[in-house]
């Protein structure tokens, strides 16, 4: 049973499809649909397989747990108002929820339940942005009540009646509501949309996290070199230690300088959650680190082509294991600066472990351990973005151990120079360094061992430069295929090469995690 309204000079003008709606129609209902019609009309769909089904009622059902899956409603020039459902997960799977302001399949706002924590998200271009989370329990099987509430750049998101997550953006003023699925089956009915909030309810809150580290805990260790010569993250803020996922996202969206001491492993809802500027991230001893989710150092994704004044700047993270990422590990975009990523441990994500791109420079990434994954580090994302990327992108590759990464290590397109010095390449099946699309790359004294190609300018797509010097080769390696000049990045900054020979037994006694 499906009613869709429109309101004109004041009074709702209600058009009614399949079957009258009991009682009277509220002057702020947009849309309707129970489904006790039998069918899903009006609804558009893209992926998955939708059907309508009884689950103790009439119900809309969507099945496929291989894909991302949306059907969408209502119309594109609806701007305020509140879209509910009632919305039951069925079994394993990464989220289910609501969507509001579709102007696509690819582009909305979405509410969701993912692992027991509510996030609302930011899709752009099929890429979620999580803007803010809380947990609220519950598992797979349950039937939760979920409201997006979308009002100028006001979002909150409400679960049972309550509102638990709040942020504001700008990206997406109008558009259609729609039901959404991530690599999940789930079951939606009694959909409205009103332009009435659906009530102030109790504000979201999240810890404080003001507990102070321990004596001797966390501070950063050493200074970066290379492009990310003189980030200082947190230096000059306060110091918090967090040892939950609240605590810890909380903490990386406070304005401000900021130093934040991660104890234990941190389970994180799976999405992209935001880090602002002035922030180092660092874990205490060994055994810190992060799983499910991962972090995004970067404004949202937008086609301007010069920095925003209020790009992501000055963070540094330390001393971490990631693992299980339900995307990237580590995010660096738009136009993100003075970034330094060192001695963390990263594996076993979905996409990239640090991918940096759209225009982001000045970044360091020394001093890690990249290991059981496939796709470890890109740095350019696409060979049509050089408007954002040409002449940014310059980024310093050193001590880093790349272990059985069998691609990306990295793949390069249009930054220059690009330095990779004195890491530690051990059987890359694919390729080491991948130079494409007019980047410069200088590869020196680096110990690669058992890589087939090791380093190249012509792996796919246009063609880069790069030149590779006092590099050792062992094992099964090839030798480097590189053609043109580079600028030196002496031009930018001092630096000292460890010996060739030395580098495998130097970086595998230093990288990684616990090794500060």
């Amino acid at each position: 049973m499906r009613k869709i309204g429109w309101l004109v000079g004041g009074a709702a003008i209600t058009v009614l499809a399949s079957a009258v709606i009991g009682g009277p129609a509220r002057a702020d209902a947009l849309f309707t649909d129970d489904f006790d019609d039998g069918n899903a009309d009006g609804w558009s769909r893209n992926g998955g397989a939708w059907s309508i089904v009884t689950d103790g009622t009439p119900a809309y059902q969507q099945t496929s747990t291989g894909t991302n899956a949306r059907a969408l409603a209502g119309t594109t020039t609806w701007t305020d108002y509140s879209v509910r459902a009632r919305v039951k997960q069925i079994g394993a799977g990464t989220s289910a929820g609501v969507a509001a302001r579709a102007q696509s399949t690819s582009q909305y706002y979405t509410l969701v339940i993912a692992g027991g924590a509510a996030q609302l998200q930011r899709v752009s271009g099929g890429t979620a942005t999580t803007l803010a989370t809380a947990v609220v329990g519950g598992s797979a099987g349950t039937w939760r009540t979920l409201a997006l509430d979308v009002r100028g750049s006001a979002l909150t998101g409400y679960v049972d009646g309550a509102a638990v997550v709040r942020a504001a953006d700008t990206t997406f003023a109008r558009g259609r509501i729609g039901l959404v699925t991530s690599y999940a089956a789930a079951v939606f009915d009694d959909v409205a949309v009103d332009t009435a909030a659906p009530g102030p309810g109790p504000s979201p809150t999240s810890p404080s996290p003001t507990t102070p580290p321990p004596p001797g805990g966390c501070a950063v260790t050493g200074a970066a070199t290379g492009f990310a010569a003189g980030t200082t993250g947190g230096a000059g803020g306060p110091t918090v230690q967090v040892d939950t996922a609240a605590e810890l996202l909380s903490s990386i969206a406070t304005p401000g300088p900021l130093t934040i001491c991660v104890a234990g492993t941190i389970t994180l809802p799976a999405g992209m959650y935001d880090v602002t500027s002035d922030k180092s991230i660092v874990g205490i001893g060994a055994t810190a680190g992060i799983t499910g989710g991962g972090f995004n150092i970067g404004l949202p994704v937008s086609d301007v082509t010069s920095p925003p004044a209020d790009a992501v700047h000055n963070v540094i993270v330390q001393n971490l294991t990631f693992r299980n990422a339900s995307d990237d590990s580590i995010n660096v975009q738009m136009y993100s600066h003075h970034v330094w990523i060192d001695h963390n441990d990263l594996a076993q994500g979905y996409d990239g472990l640090i991918d940096i791109k759209r225009g982001s420079s000045l970044v360091t990434v020394s001093w890690n351990h990249t290991h059981h994954h496939t796709k470890n580090m890109l740095l350019g994302h696409d060979d049509a973005n050089g408007a954002q990327d040409t002449g940014r992108l310059k980024v310093t590759y050193h001590h880093n151990w790349f272990d059985a990464t069998p691609q990306r290590n990295p793949r390069v397109r249009f930054g220059e120079p690009v330095h990779v010095y004195n890491n530690y390449y051990f059987y890359n099946t694919d390729t080491g360094v991948a130079c494409q699309n007019t980047a410069g790359c200088l590869v020196e004294g680096n110990y690669f061992e058992d890589v087939e190609e090791p380093v190249t300018n012509t792996y796919a797509g246009p063609s880069g430069r790069c030149v590779a010097r006092n590099n050792v080769f062992v094992g099964e390696s090839g030798a480097p295929e590189c053609s043109g000049t580079v600028q030196e990045p002496a031009t930018y900054y001092s630096y000292t090469l460890d010996d060739p020979n030395q580098v495998k037994a130097i970086v595998t006694a230093g990288s990684g995690v616990g090794r500060l």
